[in-house]
């Protein structure tokens, strides 16, 4: 994991994945690891669409990310 070698990172997934990273996370042994969850899916999804996402998730990437 990048945290570990001191890079700050952040995991970004679809919510009907949200369990299975959670899972893989207690696995790894960072159980209270904390992720940005967007809609699901997003193969479909327009540009506009996904820009939308992306913008909802910045403020909480950095929360994540700085705090």
């Amino acid at each position: 994991m990048a945290e570990r070698a001191g890079t700050p990172a952040l995991a970004v997934m679809t919510v009907n994945f949200a369990s299975a990273a959670e899972l893989m996370a207690r696995v790894l042994g960072v159980p209270d690891y904390l992720f940005g969850i967007i809609a699901h899916p997003i193969s479909s999804a327009t540009d506009e669409e996904l820009t939308a996402q992306a913008s909802a998730l910045t403020d909480c990437i950095k929360q994540l990310i700085l705090d």
